[in-house]
């Protein structure tokens, strides 16, 4: 358990806080691209902040204060201009660095507005997601994370806004033994009470949540260890406590400071989960599905990629509980705004989240200490074109296409496993599943 200062320390992400100063080091993905092509001036709230983004009539993109320092209009209800937002109530326009450059109706050859100026953070673009650094200067690179990146791909962009703190959303990759009754146990009662296991889940080696429950199995111990980028985890099974073989389990990648990379090497489906604070009590989740073609097969190329709402909820207000995503964010809700970890009681199952709430510490008390934390780049020189998050990924050669036939219930959508998951909400699932199935068609080919 954490005493209560503790625990203030590690979930609240206001200005000024020990987490909130850690994470305005980083950049922070606020919206994809796609939904501010189409609204052009929305109101964000993030890290605790009130602002306003908006994309210029030339494309520019900026990211500003919620107010107009003329008459204290908000700005979420302006308007975009070639080089700038206009303020709806007299046409004050800022630009992207948050200058005012114009003031309608004042004298012409006044210099009014060159004192004036609103908030503003520098914003750019990178895989069809916009980015924010809300921190101090120098601005750090933008580092480019294999999924963002990578080519030969197929990207979609999954939301959700949660009403709890980012911590116990992130937590949650922490905890590789909760699939067990989370995505195993729990699932199965789901469908059985609700007449569909049959129809989901007919075929026990494939579905999911067969798999997931035999993760209980011969359970020895837990492990966590720091790396480059983040931290690993998994579990060791041990034959003489029940498991089929003596061995180690590796679970996601965890990069720090707030994503978990899911999605075996060599697999098509790999996917990126962020947990981006919008404040102290509501996570704005992003699930970034990236699908990898093998080099044999080409990708359709995308100008814009879509994004989605990822529904909690059915028509009727009851929550949703048939897929993965959805158990994990119900879980997460459930344990209220903040969690109150003073009165939690931890096993051997929670070696990997005590690695982490020590990790946060640790880069906590850097930035306190005038230093910098993991994961800030600068040197242009040495940025590679693209980072992968773990020693995972960067040992295995796969993971720059698409290669396995299906070994997981997330590489056979075209089986009709993608209703397990998120992704089933996607506008792209006709494509990913048209990819799914060539991949397994070049895998056969190579072993006849």
């Amino acid at each position: 358990m954490l005493t209560a200062e503790a625990n203030q320390r590690i979930t609240q992400v206001g200005a000024g806080t020990p987490m909130g100063e850690l994470m305005r080091r980083y950049w922070i993905p606020i919206r994809p691209l796609a939904q501010l092509i189409d609204e052009e001036v929305m109101a964000v709230r993030i890290l605790g902040e009130n602002l306003v983004l908006f994309r210029t009539r030339n494309a520019d993109l900026g990211l500003v204060g919620e107010f107009c320092p003329h008459r204290m209009t908000q700005l979420k209800y302006g308007y975009p201009d070639d080089f700038g937002l206009r303020c709806c109530y007299h046409g004050w326009m800022f630009d992207t660095e948050g200058q005012c450059i114009d003031t309608p109706m004042e004298a012409q050859d006044s210099t009014f507005k060159d004192r004036i100026s609103v908030k503003a953070y520098p914003v750019k673009e990178m895989g069809g997601l916009v980015w924010a650094y809300m921190g101090p200067k120098p601005v750090p690179l933008l580092p480019p994370w294999d999924l963002f990146v990578i080519p030969n791909s197929i990207r979609q962009i999954g939301i959700a806004e949660l009403p709890c703190n980012w911590l116990q959303c992130h937590e949650n990759t922490g905890d590789p033994t909760h699939s067990a009754y989370l995505h195993g146990h729990y699932f199965k009662y789901i469908l059985e009470k609700e007449s569909r296991l049959n129809n989901r889940a007919a075929d026990n080696p494939m579905h999911t949540l067969y798999g997931r429950i035999k993760l209980e199995k011969g359970i020895e111990s837990l492990w966590a260890n720091p790396t480059s980028h983040g931290m690993e985890k998994g579990i060791n099974y041990s034959k003489a406590l029940g498991a089929e073989r003596d061995y180690q389990s590796r679970h996601s990648t965890v990069i720090f400071p707030f994503y978990t990379q899911t999605g075996g090497p060599g697999q098509v489906r790999q996917e990126f989960q962020i947990r981006v604070p919008i404040d102290d009590t509501n996570t704005y989740h992003i699930n970034y599905g990236c699908y990898i073609a093998p080099d044999q097969i080409k990708a359709p190329q995308q100008d814009v990629i879509p994004w989605y709402e990822v529904p909690l909820f059915d028509d009727k207000g009851k929550p949703l509980l048939d897929f993965v995503l959805a158990q994990d964010a119900h879980a997460w809700i459930s344990q209220g705004p903040v969690t109150d970890r003073t009165r939690e009681h931890l096993g051997r199952t929670d070696v990997s989240i005590i690695f982490m709430r020590q990790q946060f510490e640790e880069q906590m008390l850097l930035v306190e200490d005038g230093g910098e934390p993991m994961n800030v780049f600068r040197d242009s020189k040495t940025m590679p074109d693209l980072i992968h998050g773990g020693k995972w990924d960067e040992n295995d050669a796969s993971v720059t296409g698409g290669s396995s036939a299906l070994s997981s219930f997330r590489s056979a959508y075209h089986k009709g496993y993608g209703i397990d998951d998120a992704d089933r909400y996607g506008p792209l699932m006709l494509q990913i599943i048209e990819m799914m199935r060539q991949t397994e068609e070049l895998a056969n080919a190579k072993t006849d």
